[in-house]
C-alpha cells in the first residue's frame, strides 16, 4: 500500500484472448468445444501441454490473419488428427536395426551420423503451421517418436511422449544432435526462409525413409493450408495405422546364401587439407539441368552416378599430395531393389569404386571401369555377401555387454570407419511428387553430415528437371570444389553454385 492507495495489478491480455474477446458467443463455444477435445487427446506434463495449446492458438490467429473463417480453420485443425498418440503412455521400444547398431557405437565428441533433407517451398515456411504438421504427422512414424537409450547389450530406441519441436534454423547443417537427455529427440525438424528441412540421425532410417518422412511432413504443412493431397506409398496418410513392416528390421528376414565378404579393409588415399574444427566448416550445392547432366552421362556411355563418380575421382587426385595409394569412393546401394520391403528404416549396403592414383587420368578412361565396378560391385551377389558380413558381426557381439563392446566394436568395425574411403557419394534419385504438391515445391536438396577423416562428402537428388549435387566440406582447401566446377563447365555442363560462406570464421 502507497499513500493509503492500493497498486492495481496490471493484467496482461494475449492475443489470443484478445481475440476470443472479439468473437460471437457462438464462435466461442465452437473453440470451447475445440479445446475441451485437445484436453482429451493431450495428457502430457503440463508444460508440454501448455505449450502445444498456444501452438494451435497460434495456428488459429494465422488462419483468422488470411481471413479463414473460424469453423473451416478449426476443422483442418482437428484435434483428431493427435489420434491416441499424446494421451497414452509410452511402452513400446524398437531394437535397432542390423545397420543401425554401429551408429550409437562410433559416436564421438561433436561427431554423429547425421543427414540432412530439405525442401524448398514457393512461399516463406509458416512455422505455426509447420509446427501443428510435425505434431499431426509423427504419430505415422513411431520410429520417430523415440528418443536412443543404453540396453545391457545393445543401445535401443525407446517411444517417447513429448511435443516434438520444430525450430528457426540459425547454426550449421548436421550438427550433432544432444541425445544424452532422458527423451531427447533422435531428429530435428527446420525452418528458413522457404526451407523445411529435416536432420535425422541415421539410427533412424536411410535417405529412403527419411525422405518418405519429408514427403508425408510436406503434404500434411500443405493440407493444413486447404490443400487436397493424393497420398501413395513415399507420401502416407497421417491418420493411417502403421503397418509393421514399415518398423522392422528388413535385414533379419534376409539369409542370402553366398559367403559373407565386401568390406574394404586397407586404407584409401585422403584428400590432403588441414581438418576443420567446425564440421563442416562449408556447405556447396551445384544445381545442374537434369536433361543435360543425363545427356553428357550417356554421351560417354555412362549413367549419372558413373559420370559423377568419374569426375569426383579426378577432382580427389586434384586435391591430394598423395604420391600413390588407390582412391576410394563409397555408393550406397538401396537393398528394397533387390528385396521389396517397406521398411522406412536402414536398408542399404554400400559398394566401393576403387582406382590406383596412377590410373586416374581423365573422364573418359577411367568411365569404363567405374561403371564396370558400379554394376559388378553393387549387383545382388556381392551386395548379398556384405549383408551376410553385417549380420555375422552383430551376432558375434550380441552376447558381449555394451560397457565392453564400445571400444571393441571400434576396432572390429574399424573397416567400416572413413579410412577406408576417400569420399562418399549418395544419390537419392529422383523425387516425385503429386501435381497439387509440386506446385508448392520448388526444390530439394540432401547432404550428408561429415565423417571424421574424409575432407568431403557428397550427395545427390533430382527433382524437376535440376540435379543438386551437394559437398560437404571438412577443409578450407577449394581445391576439390573448383575441380569439379571446372571439369562439369567442361562438358557443357551449366552449374549454378550455392550454399553457405565459411562456418566457424
Amino acid at each position: 500500500m502507497e499513500g493509503g492507495h492500493m497498486k492495481k495489478k496490471h493484467i496482461v491480455v494475449s492475443p489470443f484472448q484478445q481475440y476470443r474477446q472479439s468473437l460471437s458467443s457462438e464462435s466461442n463455444e465452437l473453440l470451447t468445444d475445440f479445446f475441451a477435445s485437445f484436453d482429451e487427446h493431450v495428457l502430457l506434463p503440463e508444460k508440454g501441454k501448455s505449450e502445444m495449446r498456444s501452438d494451435f492458438e497460434k495456428a488459429i490467429l494465422y488462419f483468422d490473419s488470411l481471413g479463414v473463417r473460424l469453423d473451416k480453420s478449426l476443422e483442418r485443425l482437428d484435434t483428431k488428427n493427435l489420434g491416441g498418440f499424446y494421451s497414452r503412455p509410452a511402452i513400446r521400444w524398437f531394437p535397432l536395426d542390423t545397420a543401425a547398431k554401429i551408429y550409437p557405437l562410433s559416436m564421438r565428441r561433436n561427431q554423429m551420423a547425421v543427414f540432412r533433407l530439405s525442401a524448398y517451398m514457393k512461399e516463406t515456411v509458416n512455422p505455426e503451421i509447420l509446427q501443428i504438421a510435425l505434431s499431426f504427422t509423427i504419430k505415422r512414424f513411431p520410429c520417430f517418436s523415440t528418443t536412443i537409450k543404453k540396453g545391457f547389450f545393445w543401445h535401443y530406441l525407446d517411444t517417447t511422449k513429448r511435443r516434438f519441436v520444430v525450430e528457426k534454423e540459425y547454426d550449421i547443417p548436421c550438427r550433432p544432435l544432444d541425445v544424452s537427455l532422458s527423451g531427447s529427440q533422435t531428429f530435428r525438424l527446420l525452418y528458413h526462409e522457404n526451407r523445411i528441412s529435416v536432420e535425422i540421425f541415421h539410427i533412424l532410417a536411410d535417405g529412403y525413409g527419411g525422405m518418405v518422412f519429408l514427403k508425408t511432413l510436406v503434404a500434411e504443412y500443405l493440407r493444413l493450408q486447404g490443400i487436397d493431397i493424393t497420398y501413395d506409398k513415399t507420401i502416407l496418410p497421417i491418420n493411417e495405422t502403421p503397418v509393421d513392416g514399415e518398423m522392422s528390421d528388413a535385414f533379419f528376414f534376409v539369409e542370402p546364401k553366398n559367403k559373407a565378404s565386401g568390406f574394404l579393409n586397407r586404407p584409401s588415399v585422403q584428400l590432403s587439407g588441414s581438418l576443420s574444427r567446425t564440421k563442416p566448416c562449408r556447405v556447396l550445392h551445384f544445381i545442374m539441368d537434369t536433361d543435360k547432366l543425363k545427356a553428357v552421362a550417356k554421351s560417354k556411355n555412362s549413367t549419372i552416378t558413373s559420370y559423377l563418380v568419374a569426375n569426383m575421382m579426378l577432382a580427389g587426385k586434384s586435391a591430394t599430395d598423395e604420391p600413390s595409394g588407390s582412391m576410394s569412393i563409397q555408393v550406397p546401394v538401396d537393398m528394397r531393389k533387390y528385396y521389396p520391403s517397406g521398411t522406412l528404416r536402414n536398408f542399404s549396403l554400400y559398394c566401393g569404386i576403387k582406382l590406383p592414383l596412377t590410373k586416374i587420368t581423365d573422364c573418359e578412361s577411367i568411365l569404363p571401369e567405374i561403371s564396370r565396378q558400379l554394376v559388378e560391385k553393387g549387383a545382388l551377389g556381392p551386395m548379398n555377401e556384405m549383408m551376410n558380413a553385417a549380420k555375422g558381426l552383430v551376432r558375434s557381439l550380441r552376447f558381449v555387454p555394451l560397457f565392453i563392446k564400445n571400444p571393441v566394436a571400434r576396432i572390429i568395425y574399424g573397416f567400416l570407419g572413413d579410412q577406408a574411403f576417400s569420399n562418399t557419394l549418395s544419390n537419392l534419385g529422383i523425387v516425385n511428387l503429386p501435381e497439387e504438391m509440386a506446385s508448392h515445391v520448388v526444390g530439394f536438396d540432401f547432404l550428408l553430415g561429415t565423417s571424421i577423416t574424409n575432407r568431403v562428402s557428397c550427395s545427390v537428388v533430382s527433382y524437376n528437371n535440376k540435379t543438386t549435387f551437394s559437398i560437404a566440406k571438412l577443409t578450407l582447401d577449394p581445391s576439390y570444389e573448383e575441380t569439379m566446377y571446372k571439369l562439369l563447365k567442361s562438358d557443357g555442363i551449366d552449374v549454378i553454385v550455392e550454399g553457405s560462406g565459411i562456418y566457424g570464421s
